[in-house]
């Protein structure tokens, strides 16, 4: 099944020039929505992962699958404000800002082995941001997967040192 029929582009979005992936095609589709899981699944099937650890928003809808299917742990990465616990915030840069994440302090436990999964890999501020929250509580980095890179960004560069899968690229 080709994955890119279910991606949708939405040419100056979130602003003019950015050509936003929108993946919302792909989750409308149970049966692309389970082939892309069974992708992302088999680029981790031999990792041993103790917790899937997915960015806000998009990430959550396969980072939570993955975890189910892996028989691993859920954290979310979310935005600023919107965890109710002690955290951990990191600064970023993105392609058309700054902002920041946040982690609850307890999500991670020292040594545990982590996926980290959102849809776009994109300029890469927004996963390295994430990279370092989770390394921060100790947690080792066994893969950053993505749905798609957009290659021309050099987001993968940022994450120079972890291993990165993504299913789809484009230019």
């Amino acid at each position: 099944m080709d994955l890119t029929s279910h991606i949708r582009t939405i040419p100056h979005f979130p602003k003019r020039g950015i050509a936003f992936r929108d993946i919302t095609p792909l989750l409308m589709d149970p049966a692309a929505s389970d082939h892309c899981l069974q992708m992302l699944l088999e680029r981790a099937a031999d990792l041993k992962i103790d917790k899937v650890v997915a960015i806000e928003s998009r990430g959550f809808f396969f980072g939570s699958m993955m975890a189910n299917k892996l028989n691993a742990g859920f954290v979310p990465i979310r935005k600023p404000g919107k965890l109710p616990y002690a955290i951990e915030k990191e600064f970023y840069e993105l392609e058309y800002g700054a902002d920041s994440v946040e982690i609850h302090k307890d999500g991670i436990n020292k040594g545990e082995r982590i996926l980290l999964h959102d849809d776009v890999l994109a300029t890469g501020g927004t996963a390295k941001a994430a990279c370092n929250l989770i390394q921060r509580l100790g947690g080792e980095i066994v893969q950053c997967n993505f749905i798609m890179e957009l290659v021309e960004l050099n987001g993968r560069e940022k994450l120079n040192g972890f291993p990165v899968e993504s299913l789809l690229s484009y230019p």
